[in-house]
């Protein structure tokens, strides 16, 4: 039995994944504000808490953990200074750090493993984003910063312990069909947007949930550092 943490795995894409990993060998435990464990990760204590709340759900033993939570919220340069690092840092937090942490706790609890007899290695799939590698609106700047910051992580951690059979991917997608992509394709004036996709289209959830599917459960061990784009090549790398 494999047993995977996911965050935000209430709704979109998160959601969509879940459905991919229900299969009879896999046990995922989620997280999200109508689903799973509850966790907010405005406050700084709940990646620590959701960690321990699943390892002691999982009887001591997570295989892969899969960071999708995330904001998108604007915030445009005119907001008033104060309120516009608050919201920089919220989303930070959300977006980052959480993951951050979460992956800490994952890398720091297999190495405690490698000596058990059932230790296979561990996997971390990172959500990023397209916005990580072509950057984003002027009102979003702060969510391609905390994408672009969770890739490298993903490449640092892929570099770190790989040695130690501790393997690290990550996914970026464009535009996927969630509530939070549908509000910002009418804000960005939608059919001129799609223009920009040479596919003609934004992504279905389930497209996504088939990448980190593959990357948490099939991958080969040489992928571990490498990122798979899901945008319907509106960005080409």
């Amino acid at each position: 039995m494999i047993n995977i943490l996911l965050t935000g795995s209430s709704r979109g894409i998160g959601a969509a994944i879940a459905a991919a990993l229900d299969r009879p060998d896999v046990h995922v435990i989620g997280h999200g504000t109508d689903s799973g464990i509850p966790a907010d990760f405005r406050d700084p204590a709940a990646p620590q808490s959701l960690w321990h709340s699943a390892l002691d759900q999982f009887d001591g033993r997570i295989d892969v953990l899969i960071n999708n939570a995330g904001v998108f919220d604007a915030n445009p340069l005119a907001r008033p200074h104060d309120d516009w690092v608050a919201e920089w840092e919220r989303t930070m937090r959300i977006n980052l750090t959480a993951a951050a942490e979460l992956c800490r706790l994952a890398v720091c609890h297999w190495q405690e493993r490698k000596a058990a007899p059932d230790f296979d290695g561990g996997r971390i799939v990172n959500v990023a984003s397209r916005a990580a590698y072509r950057g984003d609106s002027p009102a979003h700047w702060h969510y391609a910063a905390s994408k672009a910051g969770m890739v490298a992580m993903t490449k640092s951690i892929a570099r770190g312990y790989a040695a130690e059979g501790i393997l690290a991917f990550a996914v970026c997608p464009g535009f996927t069909m969630t509530g939070m992509a549908d509000d910002y394709l009418s804000s960005r004036g939608g059919d001129t947007l799609l223009a920009d996709i040479p596919l003609g289209r934004v992504a279905q959830p389930d497209e996504v949930a088939t990448a980190v599917r593959f990357l948490a459960l099939e991958a080969p061990p040489s992928m571990t550092g490498g990122v798979i784009d899901v945008n319907g090549a509106s960005y080409v790398r």
